[in-house]
């Protein structure tokens, strides 16, 4: 281990003891327009706590009015509509069951309950137009958001109705099995490529025709983005897994550029997401691997002083995940970080929780790569000294970085008819 890094992280670090104490990020982050917190796992209270709050006092204090986060867009629309009063559901509980996609307890669980309930109760006391939304930037409904654009242009009665079912049908041979999608594409040429870049086109050009509303307007365009770049990559998600996830994280950004335009010059967005997605690729090995991801590409799109971004890690614990992609998950022990880690150095500081915040006085004190932690829905303690350290520049790879010493598992909702 570095001594000088564990000394550095003395220092610059404060501990954190209580919502108080998240002063010194909403300070950091200043005027910023695109808050980027992170997490080191999908199933760890602590981050969806801490997040909330942060998110709760952006919104507050800093006029933050859009949260966007790793979830499906359909299912997310009902949280929007739900959070904005456009229907009726009396329990957010309620509201979270349409998140039946596997791996259903990272959106669907007693943590974002509170969260939705207090965007709710928010949302009621103010004018619709200065209403805070919740959006799902990922790419995995393709047949979801696909059901979208075609009920929504039968009933406006669409010329772009045909197109549409057209897409859709090229897909119906696949039973909404991605994996035969992907298989078939990848390996067999057999694919609907045309398809669904000549419908997103189409939308995109005749949008102005379908609504006024500004809401049913992104709905309907970004289902068609996530159909088509779905396709996309499920197609090379059999043959590279570095291009579809090249392919994943553009369309994260390409979906949240859609809805901080559709919010206009007022726009201001927190994203949720896991450290690896935010947490700039530059400062990581995954650049060598020729692979991006959205914290760097967010940087790249806009100027400095409006990307603040937050890793979040810890020691040791219990956390939400699955042994095998599909399985049910379980409530597991998080051993305690590696040695020469991260983690293991934050630790080795003070065995409390901390906060650090990067700038321009201690960067280079933080320049030593270091392996990082991070844990996904997929998860086998006992293995992951082999696997789960991502090497990183910390200081590079994030504005500040919020440390738990000891996290707990989250508490997820139980849903029947999950998809896979």
């Amino acid at each position: 281990m570095n001594e000088s890094v564990i000394q550095s992280i003395k220092h610059y670090s404060s501990e954190y003891k209580s919502e108080h104490d998240l002063d010194r990020i909403i300070n950091a982050i200043g005027d910023s327009r695109i808050v980027l917190l992170g997490e080191a796992s999908h199933g760890t209270s602590e981050y969806y706590k801490i997040r909330t709050e942060l998110s709760k006092r952006l919104i507050e204090e800093k006029g933050f009015n859009i949260i966007a986060v790793e979830g499906d867009w359909p299912a997310s629309q009902s949280v929007n509509k739900y959070i904005k009063g456009y229907d009726d559901t009396k329990n957010p509980r309620e509201v979270l069951q349409s998140f039946k996609r596997w791996p259903t307890w990272m959106w669907a669980n007693e943590e974002v309950a509170d969260l939705i309930s207090w965007l709710k109760e928010y949302n009621t006391n103010i004018d619709r137009k200065q209403q805070t939304g919740f959006y799902g930037i990922d790419v995995y409904s393709l047949w979801e958001s696909m059901e979208e654009v075609i009920s929504y242009l039968e009933k406006t009665n669409s010329p772009d109705l045909e197109k549409a079912r057209k897409a859709f049908s090229c897909f119906e041979p696949f039973n909404r099995e991605a994996q035969e999608y992907a298989v078939s594409a990848g390996f067999l040429g057999s694919d609907c490529t045309e398809e669904v870049i000549q419908l997103l086109s189409s939308i995109r050009k005749n949008k102005e025709h379908y609504t006024s509303d500004h809401e049913q307007e992104l709905n309907l365009e970004v289902n068609a983005m996530v159909a088509a770049n779905a396709e996309h990559y499920y197609r090379a998600m059999v043959t590279n897994d570095e291009q579809s996830w090249n392919v994943r994280d553009e369309h994260m950004v390409e979906s949240l550029n859609a809805v901080m335009k559709s919010y206009g010059d007022d726009a201001k967005v927190i994203v949720w997401e896991h450290n690896t997605h935010v947490g700039d690729a530059r400062a990581t090995d995954m650049m060598e691997a020729g692979m991006t991801n959205v914290g760097q590409i967010v940087r790249e799109q806009n100027p400095k002083e409006d990307v603040f971004i937050v890793g979040f890690g810890t020691h040791s614990g219990t956390v939400i995940a699955s042994e095998e992609w599909g399985m049910d998950f379980e409530r597991m022990a998080v051993p305690p970080a590696r040695r020469g880690s991260w983690e293991d150095a934050m630790h080795q500081a003070g065995n409390f929780d901390q906060i650090l915040v990067f700038n321009d006085e201690n960067r280079k004190q933080f320049h030593t790569p270091l392996g990082h932690r991070a844990i996904g829905v997929v998860y086998r303690p006992q293995y992951e000294q082999y696997g789960n350290y991502v090497p990183s520049l910390m200081s590079e790879r994030y504005d500040a970085f919020i440390y738990v010493d000891k996290t707990n598992a989250l508490k997820p909702l139980q849903l029947s008819d999950i998809i896979l």
